[in-house]
């Protein structure tokens, strides 16, 4: 055997061993789905829903170690802290409503969401600037109404 195949060999039976470590590919249901204008439900599936919903589409890579783990982590943490799938949850509870559409604009303004290399792989995700205002004009509107409603 010659000395490549001897080096290929062992990380081949490695990346091998690494499929049989799987994460289900799992969308639940959807509690309460986002209620929101059309232009800005858009621009959120595009862009947010993959992480930050029960509605992920899971790409052929997303079941091929290592990647899959990376994606089903992200999945994961994405929809702890913000899911559109169960939105009502948030609507009941103003305080969290708050946060979360303050976390959201937050986000939009600085260009941090979705990550650099979801973007990468995903370029629909992006948004384009009058997106970005219609979404940070949507979140202005729903404030307004929350603290109108509040008093």
């Amino acid at each position: 055997m010659n000395r490549l195949a001897r080096c290929l060999l062992p990380i081949a039976t490695v990346v091998v061993a690494m499929q049989g470590v799987r994460s289900p590919q799992t969308n639940p249901p959807v509690e309460r789905d986002l209620v929101a204008p059309p232009d800005v439900k858009a621009a959120l599936r595009g862009a947010c829903y993959d992480c930050h919903s029960n509605q992920t589409a899971w790409p052929w890579y997303s079941a091929v170690a290592p990647a899959s783990w990376i994606i089903h982590r992200d999945v994961d943490v994405g929809r702890k802290r913000l899911n559109f799938s169960s939105s009502g949850d948030y609507a009941d509870d103003p305080g969290t409503l708050a946060r979360k559409l303050d976390e959201i604009a937050q986000s939009i303004a600085a260009g941090d969401m979705a990550p650099w290399y979801y973007r990468m792989l995903h370029p629909g995700a992006q948004l384009g600037d009058v997106q970005r205002r219609s979404l940070l004009a949507w979140v202005k509107q729903e404030r307004a109404a929350q603290t109108a409603f509040a008093h």
